[in-house]
């Protein structure tokens, strides 16, 4: 990293003397005053008046009847698929998963969490191209997904970087064919969406809803995630499936597979302290994303994109993706990467590089799931059909992959919201001296 500290391009610039990070925790003191009630009452585990309260307040504030808080986005993403597979298929042995021998369609650009549910359930993703407008599921290739797999009904859809994907056209699809939707809204809490011409919060349109409080979302509670719904069938089922299904016996009897997925009272502090600056921090997302966008309208870069019409996002990370003419040499291994200077051009690679010398956080795109070594050998669909084995070396063309180009040309910069308008500045300054 110290080679960009001596370079002459960036003369002038020195390190940030306090980090910047990509999005840390944002913490006010109210979190304090409900973990120390907490602790003050006894009540540590996983019961109390602060689960009650932010199950109540974040139910009211997304617009569904029932939320059950639990450990993490995952476990939230886990329950929702393994109440989805259980719906569609019947109820599972104990050694099985809901899914056994069935496919799942899921988002291709997103964080592993999003997937491995299926894998949990014994069940086999199979992956659907990005489209550009959002970077979220491409419906035409969801179509496509259907014609080559007519017997696949469910859906897994994430909302990349707080952004909603196309949930009319993609609703729709489903519709169409008799498949659910699992919605990973965990990245898009407090984002909006026009649904039939009315507006609707992220986190409602699915069959089965779930947002994450990890400790770098746009709320935290350092961990803990949220099954959403206005179902009170589904929302029991998940609450005793995430309390090791206990049965109602005066000892302990299980007839199903459970879990030890609840949230603690204590965590559920830290968010019921975080819940009331959650449209602050979501201001103070844009805030950034605009600054970003601003700053750098003279570079041949665009920001991540999203509907304006039809969306409303949360803004939890600013990306930017740079105009293919305008790339320097830049290739990945599996765990390295390697770029190359070229005047007027750069790249991920060397963006990042340059904001990490200079004591700031930046991260590449999600690498897409049909790219990950675990699921090599898993189907991936474009909207011209199958995205496997499409190079011919006797042939002439290629196929698309728009969410492989959006992961190469693409980067998340510092999002934080405590970073100060005069270090972004200075941010927006390293990048562009990383095209000179």
């Amino acid at each position: 990293m110290h080679v960009f500290l001596k370079d002459p391009r960036f003369r002038g610039i020195k390190p940030f003397s306090n980090k910047i990070w990509l999005s840390s925790p944002t913490m006010h003191g109210d979190e304090q005053r409900w973990v120390d009630e907490a602790i003050r009452t006894n009540w540590v585990s996983t019961v109390g008046a602060n689960i009650n309260e932010v199950e109540k307040t974040l139910a009211d504030y997304i617009g569904v009847r029932y939320a059950v808080a639990l450990s993490a986005g995952t476990a939230a993403l886990h329950l929702a698929t393994r109440l989805a597979g259980e719906k569609l298929y019947g109820q599972a042995r104990p050694n099985a998963g809901t899914l056994g021998g069935h496919k799942v369609f899921c988002s291709d650009v997103t964080f592993d969490a999003s997937i491995n549910p299926v894998a949990y359930e014994d069940g086999e993703a199979v992956f659907i191209d990005t489209e550009y407008d959002t970077w979220n599921m491409s419906p035409a290739a969801l179509e496509k997904a259907f014609e080559l797999y007519p017997d696949v009904r469910l859906v897994v859809i994430a909302h990349l970087y707080g952004t909603p994907g196309k949930m009319e056209e993609l609703k729709a699809v489903c519709d169409a064919h008799g498949a659910l939707i699992v919605e990973d809204a965990a990245e898009s809490l407090g984002a909006k969406y026009k649904l039939n011409g009315h507006w609707a919060e992220t986190g409602t349109l699915g069959d089965y809803n779930c947002i994450s409080f990890n400790g770098n979302k746009i709320i935290t509670g350092s961990s803990g995630g949220m099954f959403l719904t206005d179902s009170k069938v589904d929302a029991d089922k998940v609450r005793k499936w995430s309390t090791q299904s206990r049965e109602a016996a005066p000892w302990y009897q299980h007839e199903e597979i459970g879990y030890n997925y609840r949230m603690s009272n204590i965590i559920a502090g830290i968010i019921r302290g975080q819940i009331p600056y959650l449209d602050e921090h979501i201001a103070q997302k844009k805030a950034i994303y605009e600054r970003y966008k601003e700053g750098l309208k003279d570079l041949p870069v665009n920001m991540n994109p999203f509907d304006a019409e039809n969306s409303l996002p949360n803004f939890w990370l600013s990306c930017l993706l740079i105009d293919p003419d305008a790339m320097a040499p830049h290739v990945r291994g599996e765990q390295e990467e390697l770029w190359q200077q070229e005047s007027g051009k750069s790249s991920p690679g060397e963006i990042l590089s340059a904001i990490s010398a200079f004591n700031a956080e930046g991260r590449p795109i999600w690498k897409p799931m049909h790219m990950q070594p675990i699921y090599r050998t898993h189907a991936f669909i474009t909207s011209e059909g199958s995205g496997r084995g499409q190079s011919n070396a006797y042939i002439a063309g290629h196929s698309t992959d728009v969410g492989a180009d959006i992961f190469r040309r693409g980067l998340c910069l510092p999002s934080d919201n405590k970073m100060t308008s005069e270090q972004q500045d200075g941010i927006i300054e390293i990048i562009h001296r990383c095209f000179i």
